[in-house]
């Protein structure tokens, strides 16, 4: 009695190529003597194959259909141990193995470049007004010579003798479960399908040679350091004078010598003496849009901040600017003559603050008692 391979595989006799061919990737994964080596396992796997050798061919399927003998539809065919025109050169089990036909045919030589990224630094200024900069990259562009096809002048590529311009070569060994046919790239021409006998000079058959370049570069406002500006189609040209890859300028920004950026936000410091501090004054500040004069109020204490908004970075994305905080530091005289120290002494008494050091009371923070923390560095 003639084997039923529809019921072999597990489908209808109406079913599709595509229903066959999943119903078989199923069966494969789960019979194959690498996954399962049970000896009855194996002959399983020898009819799923021999099924699905007939199923998927539509001349044999016809044949089998009409009760004929599907083997004699191709004079022979590889028998129903073996693999034959089943497994297509190998690739359907490899398709029921990891999802997806192997690739076939010959590589491409052109295939797209690398992407490149340089370094680029900016001052303060520039990162927050933004600026432009031309900038040079060595990289890889075409060669001109060959326009990057590899070949000398007045020569071109040949087709492979070897893989006959297929790519690759094929190899029919024979194992307990039949005769198996494997392929790999064709050695001669590395699976390219064909040869360049005389390569081009300046490139060496590559299609691309080392340039340096100047570029111009636009630095939005607000980047920071580590922001990356995108240049696309500027990086390596591939092999085979393929496409571009993309070229990444990263930025650096140079420290400043009196602000420090958190964020887009700016801060510095200024000293202003005491007495100042007690009285009250202007200090002029160079900012990064001119001189300000910074208002120091009467009683301003060390420590203290004073905000000017949208003096500081522009914000990358959206609109406006941070602020600048500028915070101040009191100096307190550390050494005074006897003028001095009896001016001092004066107006602690006018203040009611002229007592002997260590006097006061705890949450009492007289003049001379603010001078002996200074004195002691608190």
């Amino acid at each position: 009695m003639a084997t039923d391979y529809y019921a072999v595989l597990g489908v209808r006799r109406d079913a599709s190529q595509d229903e066959i061919k999943k119903a078989f990737r199923r069966l494969a994964r789960e019979l194959h003597p690498d996954v399962n080596p049970d000896p009855k396992t194996q002959e399983r796997f020898k009819e799923i194959n021999a099924a699905y050798e007939v199923l998927s061919d539509p001349q044999k399927k016809q044949v089998y259909d009409l009760g004929g003998d599907p083997l004699s539809a191709s004079g022979g065919g590889g028998g129903a141990g073996g693999f034959g025109a089943g497994f297509g050169n190998f690739s359907d089990i490899m398709d029921a193995f990891f999802g997806q036909a192997s690739q076939r045919g010959p590589r491409s030589r052109t295939r797209r470049g690398q992407d490149a990224m340089i370094r680029l630094e900016v001052t303060l200024d520039e990162a927050a007004f933004g600026t432009t900069k031309e900038i040079q990259v060595d990289t890889a562009v075409v060669c001109t010579t060959c326009s990057g096809e590899g070949a000398a002048p007045g020569t071109s590529a040949q087709t492979c003798d070897m893989c006959r311009g297929r790519g690759e070569v094929s190899q029919v060994t024979r194992s307990f479960l039949g005769q198996v046919m494997t392929s790999r790239p064709c050695p001669q021409c590395q699976g390219f399908g064909t040869v360049v006998p005389t390569p081009c000079p300046e490139c060496a058959g590559d299609g691309r040679v080392r340039s340096r370049r100047t570029l111009t570069v636009k630095i939005p406002a607000g980047v920071d350091n580590g922001t990356r500006i995108q240049l696309a189609g500027e990086g390596e040209v591939g092999p085979g004078g393929g496409p571009a890859g993309d070229l990444y300028v990263e930025i650096h920004e140079k420290p400043h010598p009196v602000f420090q950026r958190r964020g887009d936000d700016l801060h510095c410091t200024v000293t202003i003496p005491m007495t100042a501090a007690a009285l009250g004054t202007k200090v002029p500040l160079e900012t990064l849009d001119g001189v300000e004069e910074i208002d120091i109020r009467p009683g301003t204490q060390s420590g203290q901040s004073i905000p000017l908004h949208q003096r500081g970075v522009t914000h990358l994305r959206g609109g406006g600017r941070g602020d600048l905080i500028v915070h101040v530091e009191v100096i307190t005289p550390n050494k005074l003559d006897p003028q001095q120290e009896e001016l001092l002494r004066q107006l602690a008494k006018l203040r009611g603050e002229e007592r002997p050091m260590g006097e006061f009371k705890p949450g009492q923070q007289g003049l001379f008692s603010r001078l002996k923390d200074a004195f002691n560095g608190r």
